[in-house]
This record gives structure tokens, sequence and C-alpha cells, in this order.
């Protein structure tokens, strides 16, 4: 699956042309490279976006759909990692 439309389907990014003009701009990369719009994803694949806070979110893809998925099972697709920037 296409790197914006996981942001979109997981309810990470709202909209998927949000998505792509984010990752057009460099502020999400997949393990540790920048990545484009259409990078394809994989389970495993840790996700950095730089929302403009002070240290970016970063997750974890646990599960590649192949459609869309319903809004209470989003949530299972990525798991967060850096849970303390949460806590501050």
């Amino acid at each position: 699956m296409r790197l914006d439309k996981f942001l979109q389907v997981s309810r990470l990014i709202k909209r998927r042309t949000v998505a792509n003009s984010i990752c057009s701009r460099g502020r999400v990369s997949v393990n540790g490279h920048p990545a484009k719009a259409g990078k394809e994803l994989s389970v495993g694949d840790v996700l950095s976006i730089d929302f403009g806070e002070e240290e970016p979110a970063v997750y974890e893809v646990l599960d590649v759909p192949s459609g869309n998925v319903p809004r209470g099972k989003s949530s299972t697709l990525y798991r967060r990692i850096n849970e303390s920037a949460d806590s501050e």
C-alpha cells in the first residue's frame, strides 16, 4: 500500500491530499529515509512524521490492509513508538 493511502486509512492524517502534501515537503520518513507519497509500505516499517511538534511522532506499521478500514480498526494498523512524548 502507498504511504499516502496508509496515512489516510490509518487515520494518522485526515485526508490523502494532505498526506501527499506532507510527504512532498519531506516531513515523512520511512525507516530513516525521506519518503515520497508513492512509497510502498510493508509490515515492520517505521514511520516518522513531523507534525511541527518538538519531536516527530514515530510509528511502527503492524498491518498493511488491502483496502479501506473501519474506523474502530484503524488504530490496530500501527503502534506509536515514542510514547514518552505524549506524557509531557
